[in-house]
């Protein structure tokens, strides 16, 4: 029986010697996400972790790696009624598509808002800041066209990572066009890079003729001088797309949000249209973007809706919690919740009553506990700090027939006697 978890996979664990897999880190990168959501009109779905193959296939694209190599499938039983083979989502958007028009969000007001949060898994290689499981905070907008909203969606996202004091990002921006511009640039990408192809790699080979964008951002022919001097899809931008282009730029300079444009910044999902964005940080290496998406206004249609523009990012949890660690930023994750009174009991007359006094106080509202393996009085006093507690209610027997306990303020290091009926009052008067 193995007792590791499978290759690619963590364990999320409560103490800060975890470092950024501490969950109280993730609790409070999950907890300032959904109020930075709230604070721009975001409403939460949340997808199944399934979803049927077909949609991805159709969703995220035939050709695409996450398709052809990194999906975990699931095949059905024989003697399943629905013989369909599903998949472990590999992303969240496809899904969201799926639910926005399964449950009819387009005929509430738009356009609609969403944001959501989860695992996610795709079978490849395990490295620094990629993992087989792993998890992202996902926001989708669709329903709206206007490029302020493609700005919207980036400065959401750094506002999250900024309440935790992250600095020193790089924002990415590229246009790769629309259905009526691009394949002009397709075209002009297979004839600059056809005299090399006998060079490339074998996965640029295979994309040569399915998805020749991703030529350019390939990294293992990254070096390779066809790279260099492949043509710049914003030069063969159709007069919309142009417009649109222009009009994001606009919108981040009047954010005050610096940016660079990266012309090989395409994305490696078909659906993608106009803008691709990815934001970096140079403290992960190779695996620097912490995020990344862009605008993909043929999806909603190619999944089975009405043509309906999507905008949004996907932004991996795990490598956020690894920079915010890298860079030493661990006040937002300080003042942990803290256990509002640890009960100490002494004799067998004592056991009784601090039991009940103990989901008393829970039911009061405050976070309690007791000791369960039979401590002496200074090994539960011990314990009791380990669980930083703020205070200790002491009974023993002569307590119990005096109706009073012993409470300890274990930061001034104070105790005074308190009537059993008052210790709730009490210690809530004593709160910060």
């Amino acid at each position: 029986m193995s007792i590791q978890a499978p290759r690619g996979f963590n364990d999320i664990l409560p103490g800060e010697q975890y470092g950024w897999r501490d969950s109280y880190r993730w609790q409070r990168l999950e907890e300032t996400f959904r109020e930075v959501a709230r604070l721009y009109g975001y409403q939460e779905l949340r997808p199944p972790m399934v979803e049927y193959v077909e949609l991805f296939i159709h969703g995220v694209g035939a050709t695409t790696d996450i398709v052809t190599k990194e999906m975990f499938n699931i095949t059905p039983r024989g003697d399943d009624p629905d013989p369909r083979r599903m998949a472990m989502r590999p992303e969240f958007t496809a899904g969201l598509v799926r639910a926005y028009l399964e449950n009819g969000l387009y005929n509430s007001p738009q356009p609609t808002k969403l944001f959501a949060y989860g695992p996610a898994f795709r079978y490849e290689n395990v490295q620094k800041g990629r993992f087989r499981g792993f998890h992202q905070l996902d926001v989708e907008v669709f329903g709206a066209q206007d490029p302020a909203v493609d700005a919207e969606v980036i400065k959401l996202g750094l506002d999250v990572v900024a309440r935790l004091g992250l600095t020193g990002l790089v924002v990415s921006v590229n246009s790769i066009g629309c259905p009526n511009c691009r394949p002009r640039y397709r075209s002009a990408l297979q004839n600059h890079f056809r005299p090399h192809l006998g060079e490339l790699c074998e996965d640029c080979r295979t994309r040569f003729d399915k998805n020749p964008l991703r030529l350019i951002d390939c990294k293992k022919d990254a070096a390779h001088p066809a790279q260099q001097t492949a043509p710049v899809g914003l030069d063969y931008l159709c007069d919309d797309c142009r417009s649109h282009w222009e009009g994001l730029l606009g919108h981040l300079e009047a954010m005050g949000i610096p940016y660079q444009i990266d012309t090989r910044i395409v994305r490696g999902l078909d659906y993608y249209t106009k803008t691709v964005f990815e934001v970096l940080h140079p403290k992960l290496g190779a695996q620097s973007t912490l995020w990344g998406g862009g605008r993909y206004d043929g999806l909603i249609e190619v999944v089975g809706g009405k043509p309906t523009p999507g905008v949004g990012f996907g932004m991996g949890m795990e490598r956020v919690l690894m920079v915010l660690e890298e860079e030493g930023l661990t006040a937002p994750f300080e003042g942990r919740p803290r256990l509002d009174a640890f009960v100490v009991t002494l004799g067998d007359a004592a056991r009784p009553v601090g039991l009940r006094l103990l989901y008393e106080l829970r039911a009061a509202g405050l976070s309690a506990d007791i000791d369960y393996l039979g401590r002496s009085m200074k090994a539960q006093m011990k314990y009791a700090g380990k669980q930083n507690s703020r205070f200790v209610v002491i009974l023993g027997e002569d307590e119990v027939q005096r109706g009073v306990a012993s409470v300890k303020h274990m930061d001034e290091g104070t105790q005074e006697s308190v009537p059993l009926d008052q210790i709730i009052s009490h210690l809530r008067r004593a709160e910060p």
